[in-house]
């Protein structure tokens, strides 16, 4: 968003709290902030008010662990934030979009749309989801002159990653060496992650293109790498 603001685009941040809207504009001042929970429908619905011609959708929850003790209220909340969210907020602004005849949706995907593993799992899902909701919603809005994207990052160290590996401790059964294995493999996936500034430049350039593709991979090379794991597992 910031990297937005200092190009000359009028943003409008979305924050979870006020504290942190506050903290935003503090660093960069005159930057329109809204306090926005998008598992809310009123929270969402005060977005269909405002014009938008690019939405990012960053919002996220992160969650990892055994998918044979994770409890099902973790994933529905994480499905509700993930997927659920994201679909609202789409649907507040595309009437406005349509109405113009011109718009961009940016939806923030994940190398786990792609590929799941073990403790991945109940994050991987929603990652998923998104993957189809994006590529439907490419093809039902072009004809109505809106573009959706989707980008899809590997490991970045915002803290994001972290804190989902970290949280896999609790659901671990003790005896259960695999589980354990899988974690510590995680662990180390976490020790060489890229810089987060790759993605905010990417978020910036795809919301000035001209066109975009349907999907961006970064860092360069994890398409291929996923595709390798991919071809391994056939």
């Amino acid at each position: 968003m910031i990297e937005l603001a200092s190009r000359g685009h009028n943003v409008i941040a979305a924050c979870q709290l006020q504290e942190q809207a506050d903290a935003l504009v503090a660093e960069a001042p005159g930057m329109a902030t809204m306090v926005l929970d998008v598992t809310d429908a009123a929270s969402v619905a005060q977005v269909s008010d405002v014009s938008i011609d690019v939405l990012i959708n960053n919002a996220g929850r992160g969650l990892m662990a055994p998918l044979t003790n994770v409890p099902l209220d973790e994933v529905r909340k994480t499905f509700e934030v993930n997927v659920f969210g994201m679909l609202a907020m789409c649907q507040a602004v595309i009437p406005g979009m349509k109405e113009r005849g011109s718009g961009r949706i940016i939806n923030v995907s994940s190398i786990a749309g792609i590929l799941s593993g073990a403790m991945s799992a109940p994050y991987a899902m929603t990652k998923h989801s998104v993957e189809a909701l994006s590529v439907a919603m490419r093809e039902e809005l072009a004809p109505h002159g809106i573009d959706v994207t989707k980008i899809n990052p590997g490991p970045y160290l915002t803290g994001f990653n972290d804190a989902m590996v970290d949280g896999i401790e609790p659901y671990l059964e003790s005896g259960d060496d695999s589980a354990a294995a899988a974690h510590q493999f995680l662990k180390q996936v976490m020790e060489d992650q890229a810089d987060p500034n790759e993605i905010v430049m990417a978020l910036a350039d795809l919301a000035e293109a001209d066109e975009t593709p349907v999907e961006t991979f970064l860092p360069e090379g994890i398409r291929e790498m996923l595709q390798a794991v991919l071809d391994s597992r056939s």
